[in-house]
Formats: C-alpha cells, sequence, structure tokens
C-alpha cells in the first residue's frame, strides 16, 4: 500500500527531502523570523509510504522464514531506497533501525499484525455448476486463516454485494458466504475497483482473494486499470478459477497477468478438491510474506514508478522473490494551516 501521513515541512524550489522535519512558512513561501510575528501559517505536505508484501521462496517452491531487513535492498526507478519498517508473516511489523540492524516497536495502531483479506466470489450465471462446492471451500478458507487476521467477504455479478464488512468475527463472515445465490452476467472489473477502494480504507497489510470462473461481460473498466490500482495501492490479488476458465484464453491471460503483476498467485482447479488445495496455498502464501516499507527518495517521476526488491549475500543466489512490480504515486498534497499568535 501506500500509506500517506500529513507532516509539517519547509516548501523550497524545486525539492523537498522526504524527512519529517517542521518549519513555518508564510502564505507566500517565504520563511520569516519567529519572533514578532502574530500572523503565521505553515503548509502541510503529504508524504507517501510505500509498503510492499514480499514473498521469498527456494528453488522447489519453499517459503524462505528468518530474514531479516539487511537481507534486502530495494530500488525505485532504479534509486536505491532505506527500508522504514520490517515485519515478516503475521507478526507485527516494526521500525527499522537500520545502521544498528535494531527492530523498535512502531507506535500504537499504526501498523498491524496480521493481514486484512478481502475475499470476492463470483456469483454470475458462470458459477451454477458446483456453486454449492465453491462456497464450501471458500468457507474452509475463512475458517483456516489465522486469528490476527480480519476478514471481508463480498460477492458480484451484475453489481457488487457486501456481505461482511471487515471484521474478525469468522462467523459473519460465513453468514455472508452461505447467504450468496448464482445470478447474473459478470462485471468483475467494476467489482473490484469498488473491493479496492473499501480495501484502501485500512492501515497494514491487504490482501483479495478472488474465486471467479469465467470472463467479464459487462464492467466500465478494464482489468489494466485494476491491475494498476492494486499495484499502487500495494495490494496483492490472488484468484481462483476452474480449468473450464481455460477454456477462454483471453481470461486466464488476464488472471495470469493480474496476479503476477501485483504480487500475488492464480490458480486454475480441475476438480473442486483442487479448489480447497488453491485456497490453502494462498493462506501458506499470506501468512509467509515479509512485510517492507520505504519512504520514496527524491525522484522528479510523477508517473508510473518501477520497484525492483532483490536479496543480498548468499540470499540473492539461493532464493526467489515475488512482489508488485510498481506504482503510481498519488498527486501531492498542500494544505495551510495558521499558527495562533502566542
Amino acid at each position: 500500500m501506500v500509506r500517506r501521513f500529513g507532516l509539517v515541512v519547509a516548501v523550497l524550489w524545486g525539492a523537498f527531502s522526504g524527512s519529517p522535519t517542521s518549519l513555518p512558512v508564510t502564505a507566500d513561501g517565504a520563511a520569516k523570523a519567529q519572533e514578532g510575528q502574530s500572523d503565521k501559517s505553515v503548509l502541510r505536505v503529504e508524504v507517501s509510504l510505500v509498503q510492499l508484501n514480499v514473498a521469498v521462496t527456494d528453488s522447489k517452491g519453499n517459503y524462505v522464514t528468518g530474514l531479516g531487513p539487511s537481507s534486502f535492498e530495494i530500488l525505485e526507478d532504479n534509486i536505491p531506497q532505506k527500508i522504514s519498517s520490517f515485519g515478516e508473516g503475521n507478526g507485527p511489523q516494526r521500525t527499522v533501525d537500520m545502521a544498528a540492524e535494531n527492530l523498535k516497536p512502531e507506535p500504537a495502531n499504526s501498523l498491524l499484525a496480521g493481514a486484512n483479506v478481502f475475499i470476492l466470489f463470483d456469483t454470475s450465471n458462470y458459477m451454477y455448476r458446483n456453486f454449492a462446492l465453491a462456497q464450501d471451500a471458500i468457507a474452509d478458507f475463512v475458517k483456516s486463516l489465522d486469528n490476527p487476521e480480519r476478514v471481508a467477504f463480498y460477492a458480484y455479478s451484475r453489481n457488487l454485494y457486501r456481505g461482511a464488512l471487515l471484521t474478525a468475527d469468522r462467523e459473519q463472515v460465513l453468514r455472508g458466504v452461505r447467504s450468496t445465490v448464482a445470478g447474473d452476467q459478470p462485471a468483475l472489473y467494476n467489482s473490484l475497483l469498488l473491493t479496492l477502494r473499501d480495501a484502501g480504507q485500512f492501515p497494514g497489510r491487504k490482501v483479495l482473494v478472488i474465486f471467479s470462473n469465467g470472463p467479464d461481460e459487462s464492467s466500465m473498466v478494464t482489468p489494466e486499470d485494476i491491475s494498476e490500482l492494486a499495484q499502487s495501492e500495494g495490494i496483492p490479488i490472488y484468484i481462483v478459477s476452474t480449468h473450464q476458465a481455460t477454456l477462454d484464453v483471453v481470461t486466464t491471460s488476464v488472471f495470469r497477468q493480474m496476479s503476477a503483476a501485483t504480487g500475488g498467485q492464480a490458480y486454475f482447479a480441475k476438480h473442486w478438491r483442487d479448489q480447497h488445495k488453491a485456497f490453502d496455498s494462498i493462506r501458506a502464501d499470506v501468512s509467509h510474506l515479509y512485510s517492507l516499507s520505504y519512504y520514496p527518495q527524491p525522484n522528479p517521476n510523477r508517473g508510473w514508478r518501477s520497484i525492483k526488491v532483490t536479496l543480498t549475500g548468499e540470499a540473492a543466489k539461493k532464493y526467489r522473490i515475488r512482489t508488485r512490480s510498481g506504482y503510481r504515486p498519488a498527486p501531492a498534497h498542500f494544505t495551510k494551516r495558521a499558527i495562533p499568535a502566542p
């Protein structure tokens, strides 16, 4: 995700350091002396914190655990970045003192342990066959999630149905799953847009798990738009589909590209038992992700920025990394606030 923090900073010609400094400035941007001024104002600039979910596996696909922040290097548009916070699996994310390799607790509630899991279930007319089996697979997935994780359940055909808003109450989510019925034509990308917007309102790690069995026939937005939005929000997309979906080459390609670009994975089940295996694989992946964040170094590029994460030392030779490939920064926002006279 990209979290935005309001910081009071000096506005200078041509550059902004990105560090949390505070200086009062006048409305015309010229700094004035503190003494004798009764009408002062400051400009507040939003600074983005970029969050990455990173999977590390060996040559056999087994998850690699126990790595520290010094095991990772991040480049944004080939500009080296300093890791600001770090976490592993469902543990809390903590600020990083890179010089001493020391982990310090984050302020309370600023970053949460576990992941917020958003489930989006295809209830369109492509799901008439084995609909109940798909419900069972999703229900078992919800029950299997670890305690720190909160879950939201949505369903879609032509419209989006919010069966359970983000909650730790598994029974509420299961009631939402069981209340779904198969019906209308699918509008997957429209529903994805609304789901990502909902997910973007919450701090901490988020993942989106989709069960979809067919193409999109009714959306106004494109899969490319959805993929870019998910990357910019830092939300990996996992897709579970069936062998039937592979008969549509376009749909298969879109599912694979969208999941890969965001750091997730796509699964195509030949049998209902394979659906359970796919959800088990997603649960394992979510619980083994490393969480890294950084404040971007000065970069004039306001368009798409590429992200490259690599491992250092011997780990670079033995292990593989999966994460999102980039993001588009939100436009800078400035607000003016008056400082009352002493």
